[in-house]
């Protein structure tokens, strides 16, 4: 069964996709059978592992309103062991869509039962907000993994965050579980970086990754190329730091859960 790995913070600019996308990559080049499920309308998960949103016949939306089948809307990529479902703009209509259905926060869980025995692991990349489409992410997760960025007010929003957590296992998904808090974006040059760093590390030491994803130029330009940073630049910081992170999330779900 798949261990399914919800990213989200409803703060944009994290590193939220760029975790999605070359975690999932990472996880994949070692082995483990991985789908990536881009669950934003911006779709930037989509078009940052290389698809062309304009040749896809269905996507992610197309799922979630049961229009079709799961296997149906999984995609290749240029890493063999890694699968896509992919998103477009149409994913907006998802809430409307969906607004007088009483099992709308289901949806997502619902679509993805069908996959669970395929993989071995499905990380959903969430949109910058508390939306529909998050709260079926959580609900649909085993784990959280939540991206924070190493600036100024990076902290401020993860209370709010984790107390939507705490009610979405109340409501709808009690198994939730948070797999950790991954620092990233850090500017080894800042006192400010440094700080963030060490107050993450006092409030939320037992949620922390050791992983510390670095501020990498070439985890900014691996996106407008369609690559994960491990094709694109295999020896830079960001891909290192993708891997160790990969290794970490093995190594916390390779035993019994």
């Amino acid at each position: 069964m798949a261990q399914i790995i919800c990213i989200a913070n409803q703060k944009g600019g994290v590193g939220k996709t760029t975790t999605a996308i070359n975690l999932s990559a990472a996880l994949a080049v070692l082995e483990q059978r991985t789908l990536l499920v881009d669950c934003d309308p911006q779709a930037n998960a989509t078009t940052g592992v290389g698809i062309d949103k304009s040749a896809i016949d269905k996507t992610l939306y197309h799922g979630i309103i049961h229009e079709t089948g799961a296997k149906r809307l999984v995609v290749d990529s240029d890493i063999e062991t890694l699968k896509i479902i992919p998103s477009r703009v149409e994913l907006i209509g998802f809430e409307v869509e969906m607004m007088s259905n009483p099992d709308r926060e289901m949806a997502l869980k619902h679509l993805l039962d069908e996959l669970e025995t395929s993989f071995d692991y499905i990380i959903l990349d969430c949109p910058p907000s508390l939306s529909l489409l998050t709260i079926n992410a959580m609900t649909a997760a085993h784990s959280l993994l939540i991206p924070v960025q190493c600036e100024f007010y990076a902290l401020e929003g993860l209370g709010q965050l984790l107390r939507t957590v705490k009610r979405i296992k109340q409501r709808l998904n009690p198994k939730l579980k948070i797999s950790g808090i991954l620092l990233t974006m850090l500017d080894t040059r800042t006192n400010l970086s440094h700080q963030v760093a060490e107050n993450a590390e006092k409030y939320f030491k037992h949620l922390l990754f050791k992983t510390i994803v670095p501020r990498n130029v070439k985890l900014g330009e691996a996106p407008s190329f369609g690559k994960p940073i491990l094709l694109y630049d295999p020896d830079s910081l960001g891909a290192l730091s993708y891997f160790s992170l990969a290794k970490e999330i093995i190594n916390k779900y390779s035993g019994p859960n």
